[in-house]
């Protein structure tokens, strides 16, 4: 049968399933039977049964339980509060002043969590009603914590890395590093249009709390101490090469739960909430790849990737001209999917034709990281979106008018990681 009537049946399946309700694991699963059943000679049940425990038992994805369990630990302790108090002295004295917090914040809280939402709902609970009672612009608090939130899947450790490095078959620990140094360069990115914004408009920035002496920013800084020795051990033992991303997330683990107990926050309630909600978000992730790892299989067999890989390699497209057509792609695909969805939906049609481009697969996956961030402040299904209107009532156009301009950032930033290749390449090549 034509390929293109194949592949047309195959969406028209998949649109079908997920219009209807049905979980996304549970509907990539029933397109993959569909298209093994219908159009290779491979038995379906028994092609099945070996992928989905093939993928459930993989030692790599054990890193993913870990580093969602220890976001979720330290969600419920009073990492943010003691963040802010730590942070907020020594931003004073920039232009923008306390806005620089969302930044920062999300920075930090990026480096223990993962995840974008966590880091948003955290960082979000401590800044928005202490910048909203001093007076700064509600659009310009809301903005750039949706922007810099989105670092949770940028910065190490990253959920959504360990699902791509699964997919892609590259190695996590050197993901992990790579996203280092781009994740640095958006924050001071974010950073600077609130500088801009703010030295433009010098009447909208409230004035300056009481001014404190070098020794008493100092003093407050001790709130910052052990949220950055965790940040440094999960990810110093991982550049070292002392540990596996797998070890770190473990580290991580015992790190979080030391320092929730330090805090007094760690009781039996919060613990088994905290494991609850890792094991609820796991069990999602990991029924959407087991989905995943079917359907690419499925595709094998029929011969869609390989077809599609010679379509766009008869096209003649440059690497530069195909990132953009996939940043597009991407971009308007996650106007209705969540990143994860995105990223294990597509993976098995789009990397033969990366790679076939000679596309460093490390660097094709910050690439995406960085669109599938655009993709979490784009309506309708951006999610730090959801989580923002949650917590201010307004709106969602009004967040997403709000959170725009850092949109454009990261359209920016995927251009400067494009002429200057070496901001993802050079730190891992030093592992």
């Amino acid at each position: 049968m034509n390929e293109f009537v194949v592949t047309s049946l195959l969406i028209l399946s998949l649109f079908l399933l997920l219009g209807s309700g049905v979980w996304i694991g549970l509907t990539l699963a029933g397109v993959a039977w569909i298209g093994m059943e219908l159009f290779s000679s491979r038995p379906a049940g028994d092609a099945m049964a070996l992928t989905i425990w093939g993928s459930a038992s993989s030692w790599t994805l054990t890193a993913l339980p870990l580093f969602v369990w220890m976001g979720e630990i330290l969600f419920r302790t009073k990492l943010s509060e003691s963040m802010f108090k730590g942070l907020a002295p020594w931003v004073n004295a920039l232009p923008g002043r306390l806005l620089h917090t969302n930044i920062l914040g999300s920075t930090i809280f990026a480096a223990v969590s993962g995840s974008s939402a966590a880091t948003c709902a955290t960082i979000g609970k401590m800044t928005i009603p202490e910048l909203t009672r001093r007076g700064y612009p509600p659009e310009k608090i809301v903005g750039s914590l949706g922007g810099a939130s989105t670092l949770g899947l940028l910065i190490p450790p990253s959920i959504i890395m360990i699902v791509y490095g699964v997919a892609a078959e590259v190695s996590i620990a050197k993901l992990f590093v790579a996203g280092v140094i781009p994740g640095i360069v958006l924050a001071a990115l974010f950073s600077g249009a609130i500088v801009v914004w703010a030295l433009l408009n010098p009447d909208k920035v409230p004035s300056a709390d009481t001014r404190l002496s070098f020794a008493e920013k100092l003093h407050e800084a001790r709130h910052l101490i052990p949220v950055v020795l965790l940040i440094g051990s999960v990810i110093g033992a991982i550049y070292s090469g002392i540990a596996t991303a797998t070890e770190a997330a473990a580290i991580g683990v015992v790190g979080s739960l030391i320092l929730s107990a330090s805090q007094g926050s760690l009781n039996w309630v919060s613990f088994r909430d905290s494991l609850l909600g890792a094991t609820r978000l796991y069990c999602m992730i990991a029924l959407i790849l087991a989905g995943a790892a079917f359907l690419t299989l499925s595709m094998g067999y029929i011969g869609l990737p390989r077809h599609l890989a010679e379509w766009v390699g008869g096209l003649g497209l440059t690497p530069g001209m195909l990132l953009i057509a996939l940043a597009v792609f991407y971009i308007v695909l996650g106007c209705f999917l969540d990143g994860i969805s995105m990223i294990v939906l597509t993976m098995g049609v789009i990397l033969p034709t990366v790679q076939a481009a000679g596309i460093d697969l490390i660097w094709f996956g910050i690439f995406i990281v960085i669109v599938v961030e655009m993709a979490q402040i784009t309506p309708p299904v951006g999610f730090n979106l959801f989580v923002l209107q949650g917590m201010t009532r307004r709106e969602i156009t009004w967040i997403a008018t709000a959170c725009l301009p850092y949109f454009f950032i990261m359209v920016f930033a995927v251009l400067l990681l494009y002429w200057f290749p070496g901001l993802v390449s050079w730190l891992p090549s030093q592992m």
